[in-house]
């Protein structure tokens, strides 16, 4: 059985009048950009912010930069190699406004579309697509692979081990706080 965040919950997509998670840290037209991109993948946009809340230390900014040093930027933390692959680079994504940039989010979402079904499945399409439907026990990275080393923090028990549940804990945390009367919006 699954034990992921949102299991059983249908992703449903917010009418642009409607309260979305973070809706309130974001202007208007990003708002309703996050709707439509939710619309269009059929995810509930309130996923969508969580993770680019949490993915941008809560700034939505575009220009926001990888503490690790990895090369990634922006509202999902595109890679160089990802935004190669979109037609980019990571100094053009950082040069955008938040509004620009979620162009690309969508293109990157899309081969996602109808897969996408809980908040960790949106996660694991930004963190590392091969966890998407996978167990809560699935184990992501191990002790020893650049991976693991670049996201240790996730590793919460200290075991080697980077598990889907113990990223679910911190997404959920990030949703949780986007939903605080002070955020949503």
């Amino acid at each position: 059985m699954r034990a992921l965040v949102g299991n059983g919950v249908a992703a449903q997509p917010a009418a642009a009048g409607r309260q979305i998670a973070w809706g309130a840290k974001v202007s208007p037209e990003f708002k309703a950009k996050v709707v439509a991109i939710s619309a269009a993948l059929g995810v509930n946009p309130s996923y969508l912010m969580a993770c680019m809340a949490f993915e941008s230390g809560q700034t939505f900014s575009a220009d926001v930069k990888n503490g690790k040093g990895s090369g990634a930027v922006g509202l999902i933390q595109f890679m160089p190699s990802t935004a190669a692959g979109l037609g980019t680079t990571t100094s053009a994504l950082a040069a955008m406004t938040p509004e620009q940039q979620l162009d690309y989010v969508k293109k990157y979402f899309m081969p996602f579309q109808g897969r996408l079904h809980t908040l960790l499945d949106v996660y694991m399409a930004i963190f590392t697509p091969a966890g998407i439907g996978k167990p809560g026990d699935y184990v992501l990275y191990s002790e020893g692979k650049k991976a693991y080393t670049q996201n240790k923090g996730f590793d919460s028990n200290n075991d080697g081990k980077i598990t889907i549940e113990e990223i679910s804990t911190t997404v959920q945390r990030a949703y949780q706080k986007g939903l605080s009367p002070t955020n949503m919006g």
